[in-house]
């Protein structure tokens, strides 16, 4: 082999294993088409100012509760704004309510399931903070943060992650539990090695795939619980175009503009059920052994 060759090996070695990692999702359809879904949505979202949109707060009363037309795609709400508009414009909220609480919620948990898990003497103490944390119900916790903070997306983040951390660590914990009695990780301590060490050399490998399975499912709680705090009031401002605040101004007018509701409520819906299908599909393909007991 050449030298210029043996310079570009691991880069072709690096390729050739994300080459295989990426054909072996694929070959699940449930990967294949939540993941679709998904990406329609992002890129909607991504792409909302030049999708034929207009600005999504301007207001015309006299375009007012028009149907869906060849001017109106989606029809308009009871101010004359375009509902299409407000609906695309609508993805970016949601997907980063989404995503961001994901993120979060995974973060923290992970860590605090790793030292709860374990560490024997710190693992009573966390877990009966988480489950005071769970008494409360998320909704109601959320409200009352938001009814305490204000209503602004960054809170409404914050309050939809917090009920999410201990489900997160309730994941890890587990997994850790069964984990450190393995022979690799006893072998490990006797060898001197340090906790910080055998928690992300031995340990953190093996709670990856569930964990992203779980980030998943938390993603689509979470903008299912954004859309009820929306539609609830309590959610982003009222000005600003999300699915929950697009439905909560039309149930007034259900009866003789059901549009209003029904598109954003579509979006909602096939967003939701892009994630959890990607969610099935991941856990089927990252754990094939929970695939055949289930």
């Amino acid at each position: 082999m050449k030298p210029q060759e043996e310079k570009f090996l691991p880069v072709l070695q690096k390729w050739k294993q994300f080459a295989g990692s990426f054909n072996f999702l694929t070959a699940n359809s449930s990967v294949m088409f939540g993941g679709s879904l998904l990406l329609f949505v992002a890129t909607t979202a991504l792409l909302a100012p030049i999708l034929f949109t207009v600005e999504p707060t301007s207001m015309h009363p006299i375009d007012r509760l028009q149907g869906p037309s060849q001017a109106f795609w989606f029809g308009t709400d009871m101010y004359g704004r375009d509902t299409y508009s407000r609906t695309i414009f609508g993805c970016r909220i949601s997907l980063v309510v989404g995503f961001s609480v994901a993120v979060l919620s995974i973060s923290i948990g992970l860590v605090i399931g790793l030292v709860a898990g374990y560490l024997r003497w710190l693992d009573a103490i966390v877990m009966r903070v988480m489950d005071g944390i769970m008494a409360i119900p998320g909704i109601l916790l959320a409200i009352a943060m938001l009814a305490l903070a204000g209503a602004s997306l960054q809170t409404v983040i914050l309050a939809i992650t917090i009920p999410e951390i201990p489900r997160v660590v309730r994941l890890v914990r587990g997994i850790v539990l069964g984990l450190r009695e393995e022979p690799y990780v006893e072998s490990a301590i006797s060898l001197g090695t340090r906790t910080p060490q055998i928690l992300i050399r031995h340990i953190l490998p093996n709670i990856m795939a569930p964990l992203i399975v779980q980030g998943t499912y938390v993603c689509a709680s979470a903008m299912i619980l954004e859309a009820i705090l929306s539609f609830l009031g309590a959610g982003v401002p009222p000005e600003t175009p999300s699915w929950g605040n697009i439905m909560a101004e039309g149930k007034s007018y259900f009866q003789i503009a059901p549009w209003i509701i029904f598109f954003p409520g579509v979006y909602l819906a096939l967003t939701v059920l892009g994630v959890n299908v990607l969610g099935d599909g991941l856990r089927d393909t990252l754990d094939p052994r929970l695939a055949k007991q289930l």
